[in-house]
């Protein structure tokens, strides 16, 4: 008979949550540094950051090989590694970006992790939190509402041409009727009509900025570099001419403080900052990863999607920025996605085939080879299914020993920390042997075509990188307005190395194509958009939100 496997909500649901003043002990925290939101949220304020705490502690990145549509489970792994690693005595924080609304409600449902290897109050969590993304779209859009108020006026116009503008609204859902579009309609009482746009609220440069900086001063200054258009006789105009910056900051003045929650096993966990990895840098604030640093021995962070996206991001844009130094990298792995790279279509993901796996493996490989051009030997996390077999795990282990790499069993979804022991130890040997030197992939004083080069033939194996017309003429305003010394944060199918969704395990012969730029001068960063990547996703056929529901006492099901 089969066993009926309870949702990860219900799972949720059932935790005994201890209050939050309750976790903040465990990280020497008392109630006076807690800004509360209830009886399991609570804000912590900036000064609790040093930076010579940080030198002192570690931190563990967990990233993954490129997943299936339904992910391979990095932040469910994250949150057991975490549980694991305090179960074997080392004090641990997990520290992970904010669930946006899109996904939620899309395909993927909650993100708060899976099984027994959650972060609680999950409900809360994966809808408005503590308001932060709210925050970052009003922060955003007042903006845009400065930028049309300035056009519109006689009396105190910049001179904007309206055909310029970069700056795009944002809102915190899958929309896709919104990603085109006309304003202004109506008459002149209604502003100039033009053509707009909304980008999702994880790829809101707002929100890139918040996951960039340092403090609130910092925070105000990338503000007012944020690149809104030109002139009719072509000089650059920044928010800070809108005199933007203070106003943009006041709506983000909570929003900065990261968020302290705990896992199920009442271990803390700090949340704060939500970029998707395939559209913008995929991880959490450094103010967040800073503070975990400042708190615990150990941090477990996670970046999105596939280690060529998420994790080259973090490794590239994150630490270099902040100075991070990683110690040890996480990579999971599931037998069903070796299995779906091995050829396998999406209704044969759990049909045991040690054949399908073998080919897979070759995605795999080519993530741990990326890995070690970091100075990164990382640790394989084989994130357990019912569906796994004896035979295909043991292949994937003979494999990567060959690599000289540990793949450990991870479950975390039905054991929580218990589970994740062994994977607990792996890692902590893996930092106390001290062969892992963090070193990034390039120099970001080399030009912006080189940048990109090394990323497409390094991470991804691409043969070279091609540029429409409009991203060539996106290349010269990039060196006019001197942005050609920030690194760059690649838009990219997540399904693929390639640019090319259909491209599965690890293409060869293949070219990728810069179709235009985006320029993040406020985060610090260039968004070269390759092939047909969007920055505000659609619905899928079939969106989550159809099987959610709520009781008349507030209980939510179906919400992952």
């Amino acid at each position: 008979m089969k066993k009926n496997v309870p949702s990860d909500i219900e799972i949720a649901q059932q935790c005994e949550m201890r209050h939050i003043e309750t976790i903040a002990e465990k990280i020497k925290l008392d109630a006076d540094h807690l800004e509360l939101y209830g009886k399991h949220k609570a804000k912590l304020p900036l000064e609790l950051i040093n930076e010579d705490k940080i030198k002192n502690n570690h931190l563990i990145l967990v990233t993954a090989m490129t997943p299936t549509p339904a992910g391979e489970g990095k932040t469910t792994t994250s949150i057991g590694l975490t549980e694991g690693m305090n179960k074997i005595g080392k004090q641990t924080t997990v520290v992970l970006r904010e669930p946006s609304l899109g996904p939620v409600f899309g395909i993927k449902g909650g993100a708060a992790g899976g099984g027994y290897s959650q972060v609680v109050p999950m409900e809360d969590i994966n809808l408005h939190f503590t308001g932060d993304f709210s925050a970052v779209e009003k922060a955003n859009n007042l903006l845009s509402a400065l930028i049309d108020n300035n056009i519109q006026s006689k009396t105190r116009n910049l001179g904007i041409d309206p055909r310029t503008i970069a700056w795009k609204r944002v809102m915190d859902m899958n929309d896709r009727a919104l990603r085109d579009i006309t304003i202004g309609l109506g008459g002149t009482a209604n502003g100039i009509p033009r053509q707009d746009g909304f980008n999702i609220t994880p790829a809101s440069e707002v929100m890139a900025i918040l996951c960039m900086a340092e403090n609130f001063e910092d925070l105000k200054t990338r503000l007012g570099n944020i690149y809104v258009g030109m002139t009719f006789d072509k000089k650059p105009v920044y928010a800070r001419d809108l005199k933007a910056e203070n106003a943009m900051a006041i709506l983000l003045k909570d929003a900065i403080k990261p968020n302290l929650v705990q896992t199920m096993e009442g271990n803390p966990a700090i949340i704060h900052g939500g970029p998707f990895a395939n559209i913008a840098q995929g991880t959490n604030t450094v103010i967040a990863t800073k503070t975990g640093l400042s708190l615990s021995d150990y941090v477990v962070t996670e970046a999105g999607f596939g280690a060529d996206l998420g994790a080259e991001k973090f490794l590239d844009i994150k630490c270099v920025s902040a100075g991070l130094k990683p110690e040890a990298v996480v990579l999971v792995a599931t037998v069903r996605a070796l299995r779906h790279h091995g050829g396998a279509q999406k209704e044969e993901y759990n049909t045991a085939s040690v054949e399908r796996v073998s080919a897979g493996f070759a995605n795999l490989e080519k993530h741990i080879e990326n890995v070690q051009k970091f100075g990164l030997n990382p640790v394989v996390a084989i994130n357990a299914f019912p569906t796994d077999t004896k035979e295909e795990v043991q292949l994937v282990q003979r494999k990567c020993e060959k690599m000289g790499v540990q793949a450990i069993v991870a479950r975390g979804w039905a054991e929580g920390g218990e589970g994740m022991k062994d994977l607990a130890t792996a890692v902590v040997n893996e930092i106390e042997a001290g062969k892992n030197k963090f070193e990034s992939l390039y120099d970001w004083n080399i030009s912006i075509q080189d940048k990109i080069e090394t990323i497409a033939r390094e991470i991804y194996g691409a043969d070279g990188v091609d540029y429409s017309k409009r991203a060539t003429a996106d290349l010269k305003k990039i060196e006019q307005l001197g942005l050609s010394g920030l690194p760059v944060c690649m838009a990219k199918t997540q399904k693929s190395f390639s640019d090319n969704d259909a491209l599965l395990g690890r293409p060869t012969d293949f070219r990728i194509t810069i179709r235009e730029f985006e320029f993040a001068a406020g985060a610090g960063f260039v968004i070269p958009i390759l092939g047909n990547m969007m920055r505000m996703p659609g619905l899928p056929a079939v969106p989550a939100s159809e099987g959610m529901h709520i009781d008349n006492d507030g209980k939510i099901s179906g919400l992952s």
